[in-house]
C-alpha cells in the first residue's frame, strides 16, 4: 500500500473498542509504526487497548499541541516521504474535527499525499443524529466566547439563525463550565426553542435529550465534567 496520512478515530470515552470502531481500524493501526498525537501517554493507552501486545517502544510518536511549531508540523510527516505510512490520532473522536489536527490534514493534502479518514464516533454527529434536528442544515460552532455579555450575545445570534435560515446550531463548552453554560441558554433563549443536551457519547452513562427552554427550566442534567454537546432548533 502506498504511504498514507491514516486519520485514525478513538473512543470518546472508556467505551469497549469493539463497540465503536471498526476492526479494520485495529489492521490499519498495527501496519504503521508514526502516530501523529495530543498527548502521548493517553495515545500509548489507546493503541494498547486496541491490541494488547503491540510494541509501543517501538513505535515513533509525534506531539501536536499549541507549542507546535509550523516547522515542526511539517517533518512529522517526514516518513511519508520515506514510504511509511502515519496515523493521526485525537484525544477522543475523529481527529481534525474540531481538532488541531486539521493543520496537518492541510500539510499532507498540499504535498499531495493519500489522506484516508477511517470509520470511528464523532460526537457532534452522534449529537445531531439523536437531536431530532435538522441534518440537511447545521453549523458547528466550537466554544463560545467567555466574556458572559459576549456569550449572551452569540447564543441569542444563534437562536435568530435556527429560525432565519432553519439551520440547527452545535456547541460545546469546557466540560466544568457546562452546567453554567446550559444556565445562560435557558435565560437567553426563546421558551419554545428547543435544546438538545448529549452527554458522554456512547459511554454507559450516555444521555441524550430534547426538550423546549421551557421546558428544560428547573429539570437540567449535572453536567459538570462530563464532555457535552449543545444544539439548538426550533
Amino acid at each position: 500500500m502506498q504511504a498514507t496520512l491514516f486519520l485514525i478515530p478513538v473512543t470518546l470515552g472508556d467505551t469497549e473498542h469493539q463497540k465503536v470502531l471498526p476492526a479494520y481500524n485495529r489492521e490499519i493501526i498495527l501496519s504503521i509504526n508514526h502516530f501523529i498525537v495530543e498527548n502521548i501517554r493517553t495515545a500509548r493507552r489507546f493503541l494498547k487497548k486496541t491490541e494488547p501486545a503491540i510494541q509501543i517502544d517501538s513505535l515513533t510518536f509525534y506531539e501536536l499541541n499549541k507549542h507546535t511549531t509550523p516547522e515542526e508540523l511539517s517533518g512529522f510527516l517526514h516518513p511519508l516521504s520515506q514510504g511509511k505510512s502515519v496515523g493521526l490520532l485525537s484525544e477522543a473522536g475523529c481527529p481534525a474535527i474540531a481538532d488541531p489536527g486539521a493543520d496537518i490534514v492541510a500539510i499532507a493534502q498540499r504535498k499531495n499525499y493519500p489522506v484516508i479518514p477511517l470509520i470511528g464516533p464523532s460526537s457532534i454527529l452522534l449529537s445531531l443524529m439523536g437531536s431530532g434536528f435538522n441534518g440537511q442544515s447545521f453549523a458547528f460552532n466550537g466554544y463560545l466566547p467567555i466574556t458572559a455579555s459576549e456569550r449572551a450575545s452569540k447564543i441569542k445570534m444563534l437562536e435568530n439563525r435556527i429560525y432565519s435560515e432553519h439551520q440547527t446550531q452545535i456547541f460545546i463548552e469546557t466540560p466544568y463550565r457546562n452546567n453554567k453554560l446550559a444556565e445562560e441558554i435557558l435565560q437567553t433563549c426563546r421558551p419554545a426553542t428547543l435544546l438538545c443536551i448529549a452527554c458522554n457519547l456512547t459511554c454507559e452513562d450516555e444521555y441524550i435529550r430534547t426538550k423546549t427552554i421551557k421546558e428544560w427550566k428547573g429539570h437540567l442534567p449535572d453536567m459538570s465534567k462530563k464532555p457535552t454537546i449543545f444544539l439548538l432548533y426550533k
